[in-house]
């Protein structure tokens, strides 16, 4: 076969259905900026200390509600927010790792990778919020539940509290290093889309997620009962009598 004809087949390959839709709902969005700004601020107010601590704690509790939010939201939320499309197999994590390129069309949300950045970033920031209502700064402030476990025990969970802040800074790190590795090595954008919502998908049967006024009504129902949980966590059963 010659060098020309190679040529025509090349250039007669039907192109990727590349098309502008809808990836990430309002919702999704609002909690990804919201929970960044809270995690940022519960960094800061713990290296203040003193009487910032305070709202270390309330940065805490909100970081749970939108856990709660997000975990719920992983199940019945819109397509492209669920697990389900992200979390792939073993076959589809190897096969996108051989050849990351030529599989990222398949996936018009997170890649296999990504989708484990955010799994782990989930589970270990649930852990964080989790040890901070067992923890305590020998001080002024302990957490709403400190009162159910021995000081030692405290003590133990502070200190895993404390060495888990570096797992998730190390985590955050990598993200955004892979953020900027996509924006200047790949050329493309993965903040813009979690700003408007929109990206350019390659994949040939991608269909845009749900985003309509039911489904923002139902995020902020589901974020009004997570909230009313931490509330009950955080002010109700400390107070309750046993």
């Amino acid at each position: 076969m010659t060098k020309s004809s190679i040529a025509t087949i090349r250039t007669t390959e039907p192109a990727f259905n590349v098309k502008k839709i809808r990836i990430w709902d309002l919702p999704t969005r609002l909690f990804h900026w919201g929970f960044v700004t809270l995690a940022i601020l519960a960094f800061v107010t713990a290296k203040i200390g003193g009487n910032a601590m305070v709202y270390h704690f309330w940065c805490g509790y909100a970081i749970l509600a939108l856990l709660i939010f997000r975990f719920v939201w992983g199940l019945f939320g819109p397509r492209y927010a669920r697990f389900s499309a992200f979390i792939a197999g073993p076959r589809t994590f190897i096969a996108w790792m051989r050849n990351p390129d030529a599989e990222a069309r398949r996936f018009a949300g997170h890649t296999p990778l990504g989708g484990l950045s955010v799994i782990a970033m989930l589970v270990l920031f649930a852990a964080q919020a989790m040890l901070g209502l067992f923890s305590n700064d020998d001080i002024f402030n302990d957490g709403p539940l400190v009162k159910f476990i021995s000081k030692d025990t405290s003590d133990a969970l502070t200190g895993w509290h404390l060495l888990n802040q570096w797992v998730l800074i190390g985590l955050v790190s990598l993200h955004v290093l892979a953020i900027l590795y996509y924006r200047f090595s790949k050329k493309k954008d993965l903040i813009r889309p979690m700003i408007v919502g929109d990206k350019h998908a390659a994949h040939p049967h991608a269909a845009p997620a749900r985003d309509d006024w039911r489904v923002r009504l139902s995020a902020f129902v589901l974020l009004a009962i997570s909230a009313a949980a931490v509330y009950e966590i955080v002010h109700l059963v400390p107070t309750a009598s046993f």
